[in-house]
């Protein structure tokens, strides 16, 4: 029996110390990194068949520069930082890891929304600050408080975050229009309607952003897209901070053609202090943790450990590039 080498060059951000690695350790000889520097990169890989990273950036030099390599596998589901076609010319198999976070990111997609239209962390500080107390009734209620049930929502991205978003936002009382690459008829009905972009963006009073960052959806909100939109939208972006462009948002933050932003991606990550966003009023945002719950990442090391087997006994699975 083959005895494979594997190498996770990024293990921290899926695995801080609190699982264990042993779903990966049972495939072979396995050597963890905590992170991998861009000049690091070829050493660490070194002479692994096996390649695991979250967010590295595989280039062809890198890939060039490690002939040993037969398959990367992915702590993620978008592929955009690893160079695809030159893995195809080499013969290695690349494999992602979708539907692991539907349900985690789109619990927080919905956390950022009701944050911003029921305002818990708000009224909570208000009741420790004593300004609860100090008022003539019963009640405390500060202005903005609006209901989900009635509303537009739309979804841009209508895969499973997307629709698990939507089953969220459905039990809520909302009415959806969503918008995908592909349409699926079945997944219509009552409240539930496929729309064009210039529809969502004409009569949604939520806009929420669950599709992939590729060269047709980066930057799509924009000055011109937001000029289409209702005044007050309230937007949310779970899924990759490219999607928006920033300096954008921001005036229509100021502006108060958007209501408020829901946000956990950023095009820089961490975020830069001059990022427009930090600054712009009515901002909710979050560090990149939609993926993040203890559960969420054990799913992601034993779906990696899937895609390892299956490459391993000849039948890979979740390959993104058409090797394998």
């Amino acid at each position: 029996m083959k005895h494979w080498k594997l190498v996770i060059l990024d293990g921290e951000r899926t695995n801080p110390g609190d699982l264990s690695w042993e779903p990966l350790e049972a495939l072979g000889r396995l050597t963890v990194y905590p992170g991998t520097a861009p000049e690091e990169l070829v050493s660490h890989i070194g002479d692994n068949e096996i390649v695991i990273l979250d967010k590295p950036v595989i280039s062809r030099e890198v890939l060039e520069a490690c002939p040993s390599v037969k398959l990367i596998t992915l702590f993620a589901t978008g592929f955009n930082h690893i160079d695809i076609e030159a893995a195809r010319e080499l013969g290695i198999t690349v494999c992602n890891a979708p539907g692991y976070s539907s349900w985690a990111v789109s619990q927080l997609a919905a956390a950022l929304l009701l944050e911003i239209t029921t305002q818990v962390g708000q009224h909570s500080s208000a009741v420790r600050r004593g300004e609860w107390k100090d008022t003539s009734y019963f009640c405390r209620i500060a202005p903005g408080l609006t209901e989900i049930a009635g509303k537009t929502v739309g979804i841009i991205g209508y895969g499973g975050i997307g629709q698990a978003f939507g089953r969220i936002m459905q039990a809520m009382g909302a009415e959806l229009l969503v918008f995908s690459r592909h349409t699926h008829p079945e997944l219509e009905d009552r409240h539930t309607h496929y729309a064009s972009l210039d529809r969502i963006y004409a009569e949604s009073d939520v806009i929420s952003l669950h599709c992939p960052m590729n060269a047709d959806s980066a930057g799509i909100i924009n000055k011109e897209s937001l000029a289409k939109m209702k005044d007050g939208t309230i937007l949310i972006n779970t899924s990759r901070g490219g999607l928006i462009v920033e300096e954008d948002v921001a005036a229509a933050l100021r502006s108060g053609k958007l209501r408020a932003l829901g946000q956990d991606a950023f095009t820089l990550e961490p975020i830069r202090p001059d990022n427009p966003l930090l600054n712009a009023p009515n901002t909710y945002l979050t560090p990149h943790m939609g993926w993040a719950p203890r559960e969420t990442r054990a799913r992601l090391i034993a779906l990696v450990a899937d895609n390892i087997r299956g490459f391993q006994q000849g039948n890979p699975r979740n390959v993104v590039n058409g090797v394998g």
